[in-house]
């Protein structure tokens, strides 16, 4: 569904008919859920994307679609982000995580993982080492779709500066997978 469609049905949306803000949420469950995965981790994801939404329906009545809803959307999804690491900075910690591997063995021992899995995952891996405001430049952009533009919006800054910070996040990840290929992953990361 292009921006425009989408703003239209964050514009029905508004009413409140149950039916329309489905759609709403439907339409762009996806892209909001993916977003908060790569600023954070797959593990707070669905939560993060819940508190968007919540966080979205409260002010859709006020939405009047001077930008597109997508955006809007994001912006509301990368201030939850930002919320939930204040609180957490705020908040002791006070366990140790599981072992990864004792976890890992208690999800599926012997299974083989699917084609394509160990890709996924170091892929996810080096983008996890570029910086976060990279990193989010380069997932609106390149993962997301978003325009230069669009993406500037959702991250509050000028589109140079995102411009900047894709071609950034490029050249670092190119430079990583070059090292991986030649056995310096160590060295790289």
């Amino acid at each position: 569904m292009d921006d425009d469609q989408l703003t239209a049905l964050a514009l029905t949306a508004r009413a409140g008919r149950a039916a329309d803000v489905e759609a709403f949420i439907r339409a762009t469950q996806r892209d909001v859920w993916r977003f908060v995965a790569h600023l954070t981790d797959v593990q707070s994801a669905d939560d993060l994307a819940q508190e968007t939404f919540l966080r979205a329906l409260r002010g859709l009545p006020a939405f009047a679609g001077r930008s597109s809803a997508r955006t809007w959307l994001l912006s509301i999804a990368r201030r939850t982000v930002i919320d939930r690491y204040r609180m957490a900075a705020a908040r002791p910690r006070c366990a140790a995580l599981p072992d990864w591997q004792e976890a890992a063995e208690r999800q599926g021992a012997g299974a083989a993982p699917a084609a394509g899995f160990e890709d996924g995952i170091a892929l996810g891996d080096l983008l996890d080492r570029v910086p976060a405001q990279r990193r989010e430049a380069f997932v609106l952009t390149q993962v997301l779709g978003l325009s230069y533009v669009e993406a500037a919006e959702v991250a509050g800054c000028p589109v140079g500066t995102v411009r900047s910070r894709v071609a950034r996040a490029r050249e670092e990840l190119i430079a990583r997978l070059r090292a991986a290929e030649h056995g310096e992953l160590a060295t790289a990361c």
